[in-house]
């Protein structure tokens, strides 16, 4: 175990005056151009180190020795057929992971390449499901400069020192260039979206740079939030005596990560645009049919800027012009020959070869004068292929089409509208940053936790129907696979009036919609400040948007939305991990949110009855049963082909229905959506039908089977489990909530009398008087705190729902955590265990127990503030920042893992879950519409017989679900 003076400085503000010159931020201190008061800090020559990888223990191997012989088996059969498993333990990378990640470039679902503190890009993720880790080193931004009477120059490549992979000074490609910097001077900031690069005094003393990394990451902007594009502002400042000329320089290869360049017929070619933006684009021919990808380079020139560009060279003596070549004509010239524009594309590249772009700005810097230069970059890959046969239009597309003239078109928006981005970017975030009630760290690790949803594989796209779809009328499976797959039409009684669902699974109640609160601002643009929603907004009120945002109109079409459990695990949209993470969206970007709780109430009614062996006990069964939530939308043909995870049948799983309940019952009081609620009220009340049928002895509580049948899916659980328990109570409120404000008061006094039954056998079989007892079984865990056994009660508390339990069982419970999987661990200094025994040791009953889940640990975090006890809340939650983010942790920003053990070995880097922070500043700031959202008083007189059987409301959606027909021209299309 790691001793808890690991971490033994633990700092409580990160000033910028601690890392840059007071003299050098004044100088800086218009225009953006200084780093923020509030961000993530480090100096550009800190060691990046390699991460270490979780490994398991010999007693867990031999339990799993039979899962892992199936699974090899699964990977390498999935392999034969060009596919990648959704899990894949057995394939390393060739990359090891290292403590260099930054925040990512562009906005959400149009693929994503991240920037790494030091410079560098990586983490390509262009093609759907696919990642390059390595950085490409010959995207780099480089400066030169000269002063008048020739006597001083300088040149390097901003970025410290040799980087793996770089050769010798003699060589012809980019190891010739001048890798000069030490980073000793320089430094990096980020407040994602935006990342600032401070070079005080490198390489000239005299001259000061600031470089600013702006992305279109914004709120409720479904526009311009899915542009692949970003910005890099250069701010100048001369101190010196003499005039300086300066040239920055911004290279970039025709590659999308790994060995991609050198697979040929690559093209590159320059272009002049409008209002002065000019630069090359580079065309890339993707391998295995991948769509194809166009790469924009380019600087905004300007009265004092000048802008020329290279369109090709390479990095092997047989170019014709090499990258030494490059370096010396702008060491000797600072630029490029104008008539480089009227070159034309470049003769297609040779397998073998790598080709790249370059673009020079250049501007003469006053003694004690200030120069901004901004460059942009763009890439425009519009339509993604999944590898069985769909194919889609991503979202940006609806706003510049599909053509290669895209990629040009977003960098010339991109530097016109880069400083509307950021007065939109700084009226969001100034609200929290200001607020005192925060802490420093958690006010910038809120904004960098959602890197996630850039970086996370994220897919965005324009139409509900596959592009194939939209020319055909039908989808199109490869190999003639046969669908079988089938969804059902619902009704649903409301106050004696059925609501009739169409074909396509919506619905219409007889009489007129809800009133909708009047629309404050359009989603897409906002023409000028004064209709920004992020206005004049008051430190102290509320930080949510649903005060003031519009209202949520489901004809409103924003796409449909995708995003990776990890980039290890790639399944899209699982679910049980979505469950914390939605906070995020549904505070951000409410509509993408309820598009994403769609999908799953149509899943919900919908069947796939080809088989799937199942690989922990080697089962076979169907790959969708009607009435459960599936895991995941899939991985190779996403809504088609649901539940990629095949480990264990998560039909049989305890916690999908109800989270799926609580989620939809959180969004539905939180956006106040009636036609939202209505639509999915037949699936809502399907799931916790389906659910009955796990209540084996008739208590009102479901039981667990005896195998891992929930999130934590090596953690086996007997009998009732205070984690499923607790969402089934959770999930009881929800469902009576809702269905009387729908109109289902049968089906809500149902659910009432249940939980009155459920909550008394809970609290009698797994209360022990200061905590809830991880299960009912007599297994040597039973009697382990769980650090998640209260995950019901931070649902139904973040929903405006009355508490589950009385206060004093509530705050006990949580106390036991914190003093016990919190404290007791490290000092606090890495998060809550999962699993801890009431004597104090670790609970090391398989992998996942011991294990510290960052996720959790934020969840935890935001129930204790529900609670009133937010001085646990945020040491419990510190851990996280300490161990993940803090120069003395591990080395996890922007890469926060699923998991680490007590000695910081990651399992899963990537990873959804940690965006449930947002769960905490959800929670210290609850919406109006929750504040005053009905509370339905389970507890009140039952106005049914004491029988709770579901199966009694024959009325409801249990009597439609005999026929099944198709949705049509949806995502689950089926053959009739």
């Amino acid at each position: 175990m790691v001793s808890s003076n690991l971490f033994h400085c633990r700092k409580h503000s990160w000033p910028p005056e601690d890392y840059v010159s007071r003299a050098t931020l004044q100088l800086l201190d218009s225009d953006s151009a200084a780093p923020p008061q509030h961000a993530w800090r480090r100096r550009l020559n800190s060691h990046a180190n390699i991460l270490k990888e979780f490994s398991v223990t010999f007693k867990e191997a031999i339990k799993m020795v039979r899962l892992g012989i199936r699974l090899w088996s699964y990977v390498r059969e999935e392999a034969s057929y060009g596919r990648k498993a959704p899990i894949d333990p057995f394939t390393r990378e060739s990359c090891k992971p290292s403590a260099s990640q930054g925040v990512p470039l562009g906005g959400m679902g149009s693929g994503s390449i991240s920037r790494g503190f030091r410079g560098e890009f990586r983490q390509w993720q262009i093609v759907p499901g696919t990642r390059e880790a390595s950085p490409v080193m010959a995207n780099q931004f480089s400066i030169f400069i000269s002063r008048d009477g020739g006597n001083k120059s300088y040149a390097s490549v901003l970025a410290p020192g040799q980087h793996e992979g770089l050769g010798k000074a003699t060589d012809h490609g980019i190891s010739s260039w001048g890798w000069n910097l030490s980073g000793q001077h320089s430094t990096y900031h980020a407040l994602f979206p935006r990342a600032w690069t401070i070079y005080d005094g490198e390489p000239d003393p005299e001259l000061k740079i600031s470089c600013r990394q702006i992305s279109p990451f914004i709120p409720h902007n479904y526009r311009d939030s899915s542009l692949p594009t970003a910005v890099f502002v250069y701010t100048l400042v001369n101190t010196g005596k003499e005039r300086a000329k300066v040239s920055l320089l911004f290279t970039w290869a025709n590659s999308v990560g790994g060995i991609s360049s050198l697979s040929g017929d690559h093209v590159n070619e320059p272009f002049i645009g409008d209002d002065g933006v000019c630069g090359v684009l580079l065309h890339h021919k993707t391998a295995k049919g991948s769509p194809p990808v166009t790469f924009a380079v380019a600087a905004c020139e300007t009265q004092n800027v000048n802008v020329t560009v290279l369109p090709c060279f390479g990095l092997s003596e047989g170019s014709c012009i090499t990258a030494r070549d490059v370096w010396g004509k702008m060491a000797q010239n600072g630029e490029f020959d104008r008539e480089n524009f009227n070159c034309g594309p470049s003769m297609p590249s040779s397998p073998g070869e790598t080709i790249c772009a370059a673009v020079s700005a250049s501007a003469w810097v006053e003694p004690h004068g200030k120069c901004t230069v901004a460059f942009a970059l763009a890439w425009s890959s519009p339509k993604i292929r999944f590898l069985k046969g769909s194919s889609y239009y991503r979202r940006y597309t609806k706003f510049y089409g599909a053509s290669e003239k895209a990629a040009q078109n977003l960098v010339h928006d991109a530097l016109k509208n880069y400083k509307r981005w950021e007065d939109d970017i700084e009226r969001w975030q100034s609200p929290m940053l200001k607020d005192e009630r925060l802490p420093e760290w958690y006010k910038f690790t809120l904004f960098n936790e959602l890197y996630f949803l850039v970086a996370g594989g994220t897919v965005w796209i324009d139409s509900s129907l596959p592009e194939t779809d939209v020319r055909h009328g039908f989808h199109e499976s490869k190999k003639g696979e046969a669908t079988n797959v089938k969804v059902v039409e619902a009704e649903v009684s409301c106050s004696g009036e059925g609501t009739k669902y169409d074909s396509d699974g919506y619905g219409s109640a007889n009489g007129s919609p809800m009133d909708y609160d009047e629309e404050i601002h359009k989603s897409y643009s906002w023409k000028d400040e004064s209709a920004s929603p992020w206005e004049n907004r008051n430190p102290s009120q509320s930080h949510h948007s649903f005060d003031m945002i519009e209202a949520l109109n489901k004809n409103d079409d924003v796409g449909r939305f995708l995003y990776l459990e990890g980039v290890e695990y790639i399944m899209w949209c699982t679910y049980d991990v979505h469950f914390y993470a939605s906070f995020a969206l549904l505070e951000l970007f409410p509509k993408i949110e309820l598009t994403i709780q769609r999908d799953f109430a149509k899943a919900v009614l919908s069947m796939d009855g080809r088989k799937v062996k199942f690989l922990a006990e080697g089962d076979v069964g169907i790959r969708k049963v009607r009435g459960a939530v599936p895991h995941d939308l899939g991985t190779h043909d996403p809504w088609y082909e649901m539940n990629a995870y095949n480990i264990h049948d998560t039909s049989k799983w305890k916690d999908l229905n109800t989270k799926f309940v609580l989620q939809v019952y959180r969004d539905f009081a939180a956006t106040g959506d009636m036609s939202f609620g209505v639509d999915v009220w037949p699936a809502v009340r399907t799931a916790m039908e389906y659910m009955e049928q796990f209540d084996r002895d008739d208590d009102g509580l479901i039981e667990n089977d005896g195998f891992p049948d929930q999130t934590y899916d090596t953690w086996t659980v007997h009998g009732i489990s205070a984690y499923c328990g607790c969402l089934w109570l959770a999930a009881l409120q929800a469902a009576a909530a809702m269905a009387y404000q729908v109109g289902d008061k049968f089906f809500a006094e149902l659910c009432k009398n249940k939980f009155v039954q459920a909550k008394s056998a809970f609290e009698k079989k797994l209360w022990n008087g200061s905590y809830f007892n991880y299960d009912s079984g007599s297994s040597s865990n039973s009697k382990s705190i769980q650090a998640d056994q209260l995950a019901g009660q931070w649902y139904t508390a973040s929903s405006g729902l009355l508490p589950l339990f009385d206060d004093f069982k509530i705050r006990s419970s949580l106390q036991k955590i914190y003093d016990f999987n919190v404290m007791k661990v490290c000092g606090g200094r890495i998060g809550a265990v999962n699993g801890m025994h009431p004597n104090g040791k670790v609970d090391e009953t398989c992998m996942q127990s011991r294990e510290i889940w960052t996720g959790v640990t934020y969840g935890v975090a935001a129930t204790m503030i529900l609670a009133g006890m937010e001085d646990q809340a945020f040491a419990t939650a510190e851990g996280i920042f300490t161990a993940g983010w803090s120069e003395e942790g591990y080395g996890y920003w922007f890469q926060t893992p699923e998991a680490w053990t007590i000695d910081g070995h990651f399992r899963s880097l990537i990873y959804m879950r940690p965006l449930s922070i947002w769960g905490m500043q959800w929670a210290l700031s609850l919406p109006k519409a929750i504040l005053e959202a009905p509370k339905i008083n389970v507890m009140d007189r039952i106005l049914l017989s004491p029988s709770t059987r579901f199966s009694l409301g024959e009325t409801g959606v249990r009597k439609i679900v005999n026929e099944a027909k198709c949705f049509g021209n949806t995502a689950f299309s089926c053959s009739c």
